[in-house]
């Protein structure tokens, strides 16, 4: 049997960070799936961390999980949501991965008394690393996201990597460059940064085949022949990446401009009449649906909003699905610990929905307890992503089951009630790379939950990112209060899933927002998103 043809697309940034090349990236790779290709997308990342794990969120984004558990970029979120399909870790590059790859081949004696060099050792691992995960996954395509910016020490040796592969490779690889178009005054879009960054580019050996531009004004003609004649490609592969509505836009834009007969056509191959009417419909109901809501985000790193993209994203499939526009407000609920005199219904009055999402430590729990407790009493929809569900299980403790001063062990070690406390076997995990409970994990749910309503099954699986559990000990006093725990491991040893009897309130220990995509909405978010409009409808009633 024939061994499979696979091609190569890379994607490099260029003049700046930010751009959106994962949005770029996972555009070309729904565009191509439009055709009836299959596609494979890799990220880059060149710092020296092995993942993203031990990563600030506020200063990196969000840790994206997949279902084997690693823990890696954002970007792959936007892969997942734009494809559709699952990612395995051996997408992920890192610096820190290839580095400790080598020195362990190196301590091996896998160089055969060789000095190990970044050319060729490190490199040619590079190219079999991209190359095996083509052959693994059988894809068409590869794609390959080259992180950072042309011209970084960090991703230098990548870039090299990548420019003696398209040599090797031929026509079966192609480069895409993704630049920023500045406009000085309105009309006014300049070249010159783009022309000097393809240069710096094309004197690394590589050929950009496609150039996209950002921009916040439209490509006019002018600047698409400028950049055709001094970066060396023809006028119709300069391609305009405007500012859009929503991401999801991006790939019907870039098909209005003929990319795909564009992209193939550099591989010899056709476009076939298969096209993105689906995919367009769906945008359709983000830009034009027939409701709206309100929405109140209190997490502790709201002050970069990319910390929690995957439940801003998770939110509007699932409001896109329900016909309905949200309106997401990031919160900061530690007001209401700092500001005397601040009610909660002040603060979050005007929500038709509350999500208090994960993260770590004991800034602001305080007020989020307090907000927890708002929605409970007033049966505002609340939906508790890992330490929200956490917290309600700490609100509920205290004020329903007179629990004086529970609390997670994570706040406050000497506490009386520690409904919340650290799973056994993380207490025997040194360090702090990749050792928490993740990955995608089954949790059996209670029938006539709402979990059970949602997901419309006994069982699912979602992904995870915790070292806290609910305290079995405590379980029994907190069910006899009326707490109900609605998913389970099936063991039954860990407490996935808690929600109250009061109105629509769910808590879970999962991140379901990871696994939620444009076509396949996740469930809880499905079901936050319906009650949500089902509270906005009764309150309208009781005024008329």
């Amino acid at each position: 049997m024939a061994e499979k043809t696979v091609r190569y697309i890379v994607v490099l940034g260029s003049l700046m960070s930010g751009l959106g090349k994962g949005i770029v990236t996972a555009s070309i790779g729904r565009i191509l799936q439009s055709k009836g290709y299959s596609v494979s997308p890799i990220k880059f990342d060149g710092y020296l961390n092995v993942d993203c794990g031990t990563m600030n969120p506020l200063r990196h984004g969000e840790v994206f999980v997949l279902d084997d558990g690693t823990e890696c970029d954002m970007d792959f979120g936007t892969y997942e949501r734009f494809l559709n399909e699952s990612i395995k870790g051996t997408n992920s590059i890192t610096g820190g991965k290839l580095f400790r790859k080598v020195i362990d081949k190196e301590r091996a004696g896998g160089y055969l008394g060789r000095d190990v060099q970044i050319v060729p050792h490190l490199t040619d691992e590079i190219k079999a690393w991209i190359r095996n995960v083509g052959t693994e996954s059988k894809a068409d395509f590869v794609l390959v996201e080259v992180g950072g910016t042309v011209g970084d020490l960090e991703n230098s040796y990548f870039i090299e990597a990548m420019r003696q592969m398209g040599r090797e490779e031929g026509e079966r690889m192609l480069f895409v460059q993704l630049t920023y178009l500045t406009a000085l005054s309105p009309g006014e879009l300049k070249t010159k940064p783009t022309q000097h960054a393809n240069r710096l580019i094309t004197s690394m050996g590589i050929q950009p085949k496609l150039i996209l531009c950002r921009g916040d004004e439209p490509l006019d003609k002018d600047a698409r022949e400028k950049l055709s004649l001094f970066c060396n490609v023809s006028p119709e592969d300069v391609f305009d990446d405007p500012s859009l509505e929503t991401i999801y836009e991006l790939p019907p834009v870039l098909e209005r401009q003929k990319f795909s007969s564009r992209l193939l056509g550099h591989f010899g191959l056709k476009a076939s009449e298969e096209d993105l009417k689906v995919w367009s419909a769906l945008v359709s109901k983000i830009k034009d649906p027939k409701n709206e809501i309100n929405v109140a985000i209190s997490g502790k790193y709201t002050a970069v909003k990319d910390a929690y993209v995957s439940v801003k994203e998770a939110l509007i499939h699932a409001a896109a699905a329900n016909n309905t526009r949200v309106h997401i407000d990031w919160v900061d609920t530690e007001r209401l610990e700092k500001e005397e005199g601040l009610k909660a219904a002040e603060l979050l009055g005007k929500y038709d929905g509350i999500i208090v999402p994960g993260g770590f430590g004991s800034r602001g729990v305080e007020g989020k307890i307090t907000a927890i407790k708002y929605c409970r009493e007033k049966q505002v929809p609340y939906l508790g992503l890992c330490l929200g569900m956490q917290l309600m299980t700490v609100e509920y403790a205290r004020n329903v089951a007179k629990m004086a001063g529970a609390n997670s062990t994570e706040m406050d070690e000497k506490t009386a009630y520690p409904v919340i406390h650290i799973m056994p076997e993380q207490l025997k995990v040194k360090g702090m790379g990749a050792n928490m409970r993740l990955g995608a994990w089954e949790c059996i749910l209670k029938k006539g939950s709402l979990a059970y309503a949602a997901y419309s099954a006994d069982k699912c699986f979602e992904r995870h990112r915790h070292r806290y559990e609910v305290n079995n000990e405590l379980v029994p006093k907190l069910e006899e209060a009326g707490l109900v725990f609605s998913g389970r491991s099936p063991d039954g040893r860990i407490v996935e899933m808690a929600e109250w009897k009061e109105g629509w309130g769910v808590g879970t220990q999962a991140h379901p927002e990871l696994k939620s995509r444009l076509e396949a909405p996740a469930p809880l978010f499905m079901g936050f998103v319906k009650a949500c409009l089902k509270r906005q409808k009764e309150k309208e009633e009781k005024k008329t």
